[in-house]
């Protein structure tokens, strides 16, 4: 009885040794490519060298650790912020239409220590935006939630709550353009997206976005069961940084009052 508990022990001590060993020579390999990848982007754009080893291993892990597209999506990156951000950010002036539809909102963080922001669907009116005002909104909250983040955390949760979500809702052009603002220019990012309040019509236009969603996002999108809401959401927010509306204790604050 003795002797197979020791040996039983000394299996998962050379397991617990064999998955340090194994993640340790994972992480000299990226920072191996990561090293590379810096003096690669310095070479083609001198202001690299001002984004930190934390940025530029985002968009590394975005391709799978393949250092040349990490590359081509970085300088990418960069030359769409200068182009688009050229005062360094978006001012809540520049998006009056969309701020006045009162559908995003951001407070609390999860059990990770992220940020959480929630967005209502059925407040988002295709007949009432501007496809480039649109887009300016999408990089105004995503850069929110960021600025949010504390020292040493990546990534953010968004509760997407689709209650009342109907056909003048369904605009396909700026969910799609959202996404690709968020996979192309903020990778690695989404840490978890909860898509709550799911009435059936939704599912005919998740058909058509499903294929723009990367594999990498699509692991992080969980849709939850009106039954299951609250234990669901539980699971990674504790009930004092939960919404109010989702039985929690926290008030829902306007993004732009943050």
């Amino acid at each position: 009885m003795m002797k197979s508990i020791l040996i039983e022990s000394d299996k998962k001590e050379d397991s617990i040794r064999h998955n340090a060993e194994e993640t340790m020579e994972k992480n000299e390999k990226e920072q191996a490519k990561l090293r590379l990848m810096r003096t690669l982007v310095q070479r083609h754009d001198p202001s690299s060298k001002e984004v930190d080893d934390l940025t530029l291993r985002r968009f590394l892990r975005a391709r799978d650790l393949d250092m040349e597209k990490g590359s081509t999506m970085f300088l990418k990156y960069l030359k769409w912020r200068r182009s688009f951000l050229p005062n360094g950010s978006i001012s809540p002036s520049e998006i009056p239409n969309e701020i006045a539809q009162n559908k995003m909102f951001l407070q609390g963080f999860d059990k990770k220590g992220r940020p959480i922001g929630v967005a209502f669907g059925a407040r988002h009116f295709q007949n009432k935006r501007n496809p480039e005002e649109f887009k300016r909104f999408a990089v105004y909250l995503l850069d929110k939630l960021c600025e949010k983040m504390g020292a040493g955390q990546e990534k953010f949760v968004v509760i997407g709550d689709l209650q009342g979500w109907g056909y003048s809702n369904s605009d396909i052009r700026a969910y799609i353009g959202a996404l690709s603002i968020l996979q192309d220019y903020y990778p690695e990012r989404l840490g978890k997206l909860f898509i709550v309040h799911v009435p059936y019509v939704f599912m005919t236009l998740w058909k058509i976005v499903y294929p723009f969603i990367d594999n990498n996002t699509k692991k992080k999108i969980v849709f939850v069961e009106d039954k299951k809401l609250k234990s669901t959401l539980l699971e990674d927010i504790e009930e004092s940084q939960l919404p109010e509306i989702y039985g929690g204790q926290l008030p829902l604050v306007p993004i732009h009052e943050t």
